[in-house]
């Protein structure tokens, strides 16, 4: 879905943003405005153009609640979130020593935490215990009541935040009735940039003190906690599920049965085959790659930096531990696998899933480019696939 750049991350990124104005994350004429400013491919000019943007909509925001202006307060500090953490995202040649990515990165959060102080429904920040460390998050309640209502864990992807959240399935599951608890694990959002803690393959050992955590909340009914894993949080949900038997059920969005798949479909065969071998040749053949495609490029150095590896070779490589071929018949749970029909990353990995996991039932949603969520993620259609997903939970738990 072609959407305001030729570029192609550039158009999913610029659609991904403007797709949480359902909840408060975007107005579609500044991303209009602000796209317009951009020359497609144009990196530099990207995160100036965002930044630029993201603090003209903080100001209106600040400036509507030192007038007592509550909601248009808490409106503009949404949508400034979500604009620094657009503007950050291309910014990874340098990642973990940029001062300006761990800048842009504190603003978003920083603008999400001051609109939640003026939510009209409970949030509370969270520390969650983890190997000598806690995890941050936000537990977003449908009510002040106490009362235990079913709750969503809401786990990451590869370049996602914890403040994303929000919109992607924060403010709809309140909507309905759920509570949902957001956390940064290793390897995103503020644990990377803070804490320095890259991926780990074996994410049970991330979900099981999530758990933990939820079990201690009154608000939280013990026999309905699920889980949401967005984009690679598909993989990590999946992994945790399969050793993890507390919870009720899990949406995977995507379903990623094997997380090499990308680098796969992203690359020629002889290609990851010469990575695998160690091939000398394989460094300009990638190099190329990152000079020639922004997809690429991102995909790689962002790898890099959240897998903790120093190369695009080691990345490749490191990848190969991440799947659930040889676990996925341990998950027990009820399990929704979505599908996203021109999904660019995890293209024919979801029904994959679906035929591994054989001690639970299953159920396969694709959702098409006809209906407008053919993205990845169902990007652009997010009232859709919470629809979806929502529905199912509904008559699931």
């Amino acid at each position: 879905m072609k959407f305001l750049f030729d570029d192609e991350s550039f158009s999913f990124e610029t659609l991904r943003a403007a797709g949480f104005a359902n909840d408060g994350g975007a107005d579609l004429g500044e991303i209009i405005t602000t796209a317009r400013a951009i020359p497609d491919g144009d990196e530099d000019a990207w995160l100036r153009a965002w930044q630029a943007t993201a603090e003209r909509v903080q100001g209106l925001g600040e400036a509507s609640r030192a007038a007592g202006h509550r909601v248009s307060a808490r409106e503009a500090l949404l949508r400034a979130s979500n604009y620094y953490r657009t503007a950050e995202f291309f910014r990874r040649a340098q990642p973990a020593d940029d001062p300006l990515v761990k800048e842009l990165s504190q603003r978003s959060r920083a603008a999400f935490g001051a609109a939640i102080e003026l939510f009209d429904t409970p949030v509370e920040r969270v520390e969650i215990p983890y190997e000598g460390t806690t995890l941050p998050g936000y537990l977003f309640l449908a009510d002040d009541t106490g009362e235990p209502r079913p709750t969503l864990v809401y786990v990451n992807g590869y370049d996602s935040t914890a403040e994303e959240a929000w919109f992607v399935v924060g403010a709809s599951g309140v909507r309905r009735g759920y509570h949902v608890l957001a956390v940064d694990g290793p390897g995103q959002g503020a644990v990377l940039r803070e804490q320095g803690l890259t991926f780990r393959p074996d994410w049970e050992a991330v979900i099981t003190p999530v758990v933990d955590f939820a079990l201690t909340r009154p608000e939280v009914d013990p026999d309905a906690i699920s889980l949401f894993g967005y984009s690679m949080g598909g993989y990590l949900v999946a992994r945790a599920a399969a050793f993890e038997h507390r919870v009720s059920a899990i949406v995977l969005d995507d379903g990623v049965l094997d997380f090499h798949a990308a680098f796969d479909q992203a690359m020629p065969p002889f290609l990851t085959e010469w990575i695998d071998n160690g091939n000398p040749d394989a460094e300009p053949v990638v190099e190329l790659m990152i000079a020639m495609s922004t997809n690429v490029r991102w995909a790689l150095h962002n790898g890099m930096w959240t897998f903790g590896v120093d190369t695009p070779a080691d990345l490749v490589r490191a990848a190969r531990a991440y799947s659930i071929a040889d676990v996925a018949d341990r998950i027990t749970c009820p399990t929704l696998v979505l599908d996203a029909e021109n999904d660019q990353f995890f293209r024919g990995q979801p029904p994959l899933v679906e035929k591994a996991i054989t001690g639970a039932p299953t159920t396969l949603v694709t959702l098409t480019d006809a209906e407008g969520a053919g993205e990845h993620c169902h990007v652009g259609a997010m009232a859709r696939f919470q629809q979806v997903m929502f529905d199912w939970l509904d008559e699931t738990r």
